[in-house]
């Protein structure tokens, strides 16, 4: 390689690296696995998002809010059951005066809440209360309103499960009761599942199908999901924790919490028999949730806290003024078993059914395609509409069939035309009996043959050349071709 070709490379090299460092600074620092907003570009916190606290150094730290916290009012609004079933409360009296209250009162209200769960009060679980009894005011009458769509439905997994019930407000923090939220690293649903979670749980994921946003699988699947973090952790807390960072990262924090506790007490150097062979030592291992803490990852630091001020604010929500929205519950439904692909537009068509209340009812199916030729399927439809379907049944699969339901089964090769052939302008290797490499078109084995000739001519006629060429020429040659 020559010397300019080596200063270019090595020019380029320091480019690239120059771009790697640019990469690395500029780089948002912290990236959390939450609920975003599609239309929201920037996925680094806000100060809006953060809580400060002083620790007992007097040291100003920061939580971050989990996201669903943050989560737009106006998309869930937006949401067709609460377009369809929900009004704002119209005999609401202070509703913008949030009272204040003591230390002591705080306290004495979660000592006081009927729970099988630990709901300590600290300085973090205050920031959070005034978080939801203050700026989330408008998004806590929301979420009372929309309980009543989904906590029966939490009840009756956590009942099945033998859990305790106050478990049903993790949904609060992790979605805000939006069954359509996705987080930025591919979280769906009410309970938040990553994909490979929900699998370990029997939830399906495919192209079509996506069993995480189904509210009664998903709440079954998350009740599995937290009994088993209870049989690894035994404390409720961890459990909760672990639900957000996973068990991994308890553990993590586990381990050096007790390294640090190890560590950190005191020895006395003795010349006993009992220094030089040392015992084991009895102290119990740390599995406190708030002794822990500081190993933790940032955001889960602010998980449990946001769990406790949950459960207060959806309990003592009248004493700060909070009024939920007014609810009309929906009809009930049925469920209905397709052994055939079925769009859901063909249903609401042809059975005369809005296409969102459709969506609404079955939440699990991304495309509005029903996957009933791969396994049969349920289809949720308003209970008074269900004997009308299924009169109609036939007319609902042959409605547009051809136009919403657009793969085929099988297709024909079109070959009343010539075959058109590419030459390309490079030469593949062809190996025994003409055979190409790389893809190209097999020869015959007379080209071959002739190629194989002209090669073996040409060869010859240099050979016969070179013998009569003069000795000068020969040498001169040679030392052309040193």
């Amino acid at each position: 390689m020559s010397n300019i070709g080596k200063k270019y490379e090595t020019t380029e090299r320091v480019v690239k690296w120059l771009m790697f460092i640019g990469l690395l600074v500029f780089m948002p620092l912290s990236m959390s696995a939450q609920v975003i907003d599609e239309d929201d570009d920037d996925d680094e916190p806000d100060e809006e998002d953060e809580v400060v606290v002083l620790d007992q150094n007097g040291d100003e730290e920061v939580i971050e809010f989990p996201e669903a916290m943050t989560y737009d009012l106006d998309s869930l609004l937006n949401l067709y059951m609460s377009q369809t079933y929900l009004d704002e409360p119209q005999d609401c009296n202070m509703k913008d005066v949030n009272p204040e209250y003591s230390k002591e009162e705080y306290v004495d209200r979660l000592y006081r809440m009927p729970c099988v769960m630990e709901m300590a009060y600290n300085d973090v679980v205050q920031k959070f209360i005034d978080r939801y009894s203050g700026r989330l005011r408008r998004s806590i009458s929301y979420m009372l309103g929309a309980s009543n769509f989904y906590m029966p439905i939490f009840e009756e997994a956590l009942e099945m499960y033998q859990l305790p019930l106050e478990l049903k407000y993790l949904p609060i923090i992790e979605s805000a009761l939006n069954p359509k939220a996705v987080s930025r690293v591919g979280a769906a649903g009410l309970w938040q599942f990553m994909p490979g979670t929900g699998k370990q749980y029997g939830l399906k994921l495919n192209s079509l199908v996506d069993e995480r946003r189904d509210p009664v699988l998903s709440s079954q699947a998350a009740a599995r999901y937290l009994r088993d973090l209870y049989k690894i952790f035994g404390d409720w807390n961890l459990v909760i924790a672990a639900y957000n960072c996973g068990p991994e990262n308890i553990n993590k924090a586990i381990r050096r919490a007790n390294n640090a506790a190890t560590n950190a007490s005191p020895s006395t150097p003795d010349s006993s028999p009992s220094t030089l062979n040392p015992q084991p030592s009895t102290q119990q291992p740390i599995k406190d949730y708030w002794q822990i803490y500081p190993y933790l990852p940032r955001e889960t630091r602010g998980y449990v806290p946001a769990f406790i001020a949950a459960n207060y604010i959806m309990t003592y929500y009248s004493l700060h003024n909070i009024c939920p929205m007014t609810t009309r519950l929906p009809a009930k439904s049925d469920t209905v078993i397709v052994n055939r692909n079925v769009h859901l537009e063909q249903v609401a068509e042809v059975v005369g059914l809005n296409i969102d209340l459709l969506r609404s009812l079955n939440p699990m199916y991304r495309r509005d395609v029903v996957p009933g030729a791969t396994e049969p399927s349920p289809l949720r439809l308003p209970i008074g509409d269900v004997s009308r379907f299924l009169d109609l049944e036939d007319s609902v699969y042959n409605y547009k069939a051809n136009e919403l339901l657009t793969r085929r089964a099988e297709v024909e090769v079109r070959d009343d035309v010539p075959t058109y052939y590419h030459k390309s302008k490079r030469y593949a290797k062809r190996g025994k009996k003409g055979r190409v490499v790389r893809g190209k078109a097999r020869a015959t084995k007379g080209r071959a043959k002739a190629t194989k000739t002209r090669a073996k001519a040409t060869r010859s006629k240099k050979a016969t050349t070179r013998k009569k060429a003069p000795a000068t020429k020969r040498k001169t040659a040679k030392r052309r071709r040193r």
